[in-house]
């Protein structure tokens, strides 16, 4: 099991954690992670909920970043828009992979992401949730930034 950090992450950048943890929890944009292995980077998005410090998602237990973070449990991690103002949250985090935690986890980002939670994706989706795990993605770091002031808000 990785290891958890003492004091929580490290952060830098304009914000406080509060403001880190607050921006982290009301994103509905997905998480970009970030794993290496032995063919290179990959990066991927994932839907994720930000809940007791952590950065939670769910994904299939064959999944290529599931296979990578049982090898190497570090990733890397950004959440921020596209469109300006600028602003985000990126860092760096060790991963614990859960299964007890997957049917519950899927659920909250079903209805977290979707409109409508007994449509045909989410009962697609929860369909394979023998199969499904949840990631926990502790931050070990986050680096803030919020080009808002210069941008005009």
């Amino acid at each position: 099991m990785p290891r958890q950090p003492s004091t929580g992450p490290r952060l830098t950048g304009p914000w406080d954690v509060k403001t880190a943890e607050a921006f982290l929890a009301e994103q509905l944009i997905p998480v970009r992670l970030a794993t290496s292995g032995r063919s290179g980077a990959t990066v991927q998005s994932m839907w994720f909920e930000f809940r007791d410090g952590a950065l939670w998602c769910a994904t299939q237990a064959d999944a290529l970043i599931v296979r990578r973070l049982r090898n190497d449990p570090r990733v890397g991690y950004e959440v921020a828009g596209d469109m300006p103002p600028y602003r985000g949250v990126r860092g760096r985090a060790t991963a614990d992979i859960d299964d007890r935690a997957a049917a519950d986890v899927l659920d909250r980002l079903i209805e977290r992401y979707l409109d409508d939670p007994s449509c045909t994706l989410a009962r697609w989706l929860r369909s394979r949730v023998a199969t499904e795990v949840a990631l926990r993605l502790t931050p070990l770091t986050m680096h803030t930034w919020d080009f808002s002031a210069r941008m005009g808000g």
